[in-house]
């Protein structure tokens, strides 16, 4: 069967992976109303196409944070990819950077930071979950400098983890083959099975509960590498994100995996950007899973975005290639939903090239 869209490496996916491991990619917080809110909200924001200009040429490319990418679509931290494919994250890294685009790579690998570096050229962005013990932080965040990485992903929404109701019936632990590489040596690096989700208890046993804006701040003070709170749903938190120097901020409610009842990214996003005033650059996070999505987000001030499920579903049904093919076929849907609004380049693309159901009374109803 030829793959046609992102969606359908889902359901290949669930066919092939064991319960556990589908599950704990798949699902989403307690009712999981945001995991569906995060793709729901998408279809009620319409189009206002431009016609008769001429789109011979289109130029998806951007930069985010200096660095030239070839779309504005990136990969997004997801844990554990070993778990799908047996090359993880090694995978997704040569896709992404084949793709020319950026990576992120999560904590909670399934392959160190050194490992991925080793897969060749590429721009790479290393997730941060701040572990109790700040040595420990000081030591991952100097291994991801040393290996190239170019910024850290600050993880804010994770004090402790939310209530996933499939990792718990499933008892999901990491299957024993398998180590938290970033963490090995640490006595950190193993997640046991216990009478609930095995994630959650190590979560609580490891995750520091006490992260506030100081340590953001303390981040800087260890590294050079900037810093892009990732997290972020409110314009009071976009606004004390700036105040605390952070060099960018990811609208993210950690794929719906979180507190459950919060707005989808796509519906937070707007007074994120406005809160920021232009100073940092916005990313979003959560539902992308076309090329319209990605212009929709981009229609209302988001710099990029960063992709997760699609990656790994990808990659369980057919590894580096599945990455590759739905960077593709993102880009492709992408560049035609440009062409067909009327922009050819990413700067055209603005505000009045959309309408949402908050704009217009008029225009709501039928939204």
């Amino acid at each position: 069967m030829e793959i046609t869209n992102v969606m359908e490496y889902e359901t290949i996916a669930k066919e092939k992976l064991p319960k556990m491991v589908y599950d704990y990619y798949a699902s989403g917080a307690e009712d999981q109303w945001t995991l569906q809110e995060n793709r729901n909200a998408f279809s009620r924001i319409v189009f206002r196409p431009r016609i008769l200009i001429d789109v011979s040429n289109i130029d998806t490319t951007t930069t985010v944070l200096g660095f030239k990418v070839s779309m504005p679509i990136m990969i997004a931290p997801t844990a554990m990819q070993k778990m799908a494919h047996p090359e993880g994250e090694l995978a997704t890294a040569r896709a992404a950077s084949a793709a020319g685009t950026i990576m992120t790579l999560s904590s909670w690998a399934t392959s160190s930071v050194e490992e991925v570096a080793s897969t060749g050229p590429g721009v790479r962005f290393f997730q941060l979950y701040v572990v109790k013990d700040r040595n420990i932080v000081i030591q991952l965040v100097k291994r991801a400098e040393r290996a190239g990485f170019k910024a850290i992903a600050l993880t804010v929404d994770t004090p402790r983890l939310g209530r996933r109701e499939a990792d718990i019936k499933n008892r999901f632990t990491l299957p024993s083959n398998l180590t938290l590489k970033n963490f090995e040596g640490l006595d950190l690096g193993k997640i046991d099975r216990t009478n609930d989700s095995g994630l959650a208890s190590y979560v609580a046993g490891q995750i520091d509960r006490s992260l506030n804006w100081k340590d953001v701040k303390w981040l800087q003070t260890i590294t050079r590498l900037p810093i892009l709170v990732k997290g972020v749903l409110t314009a009071e938190d976009a606004s004390l994100a700036v105040q605390a120097g952070a060099a960018g901020v990811i609208v993210s409610n950690h794929g719906a995996r979180q507190l459950d009842y919060v707005p989808s990214t796509i519906m937070s996003l707007e007074e994120v950007v406005k809160a920021v005033q232009g100073k940092v650059p916005v990313f979003l996070d959560g539902g992308i899973r076309r090329g319209t999505d990605v212009f929709k987000a981009l229609a209302l001030g988001a710099s990029g975005v960063f992709i997760g499920r699609p990656v790994v579903f990808s990659l369980a049904a057919d590894g580096e290639a599945g990455v590759r093919k739905v960077l593709q076929m993102l880009h492709d849907e992408f560049e035609l939903t440009m062409a067909l609004s009327g922009c050819r380049s990413i700067k055209e693309i603005t505000r009045a090239h959309i309408a949402a159901p908050w704009d217009n009374p008029r225009v709501a109803h039928r939204l």
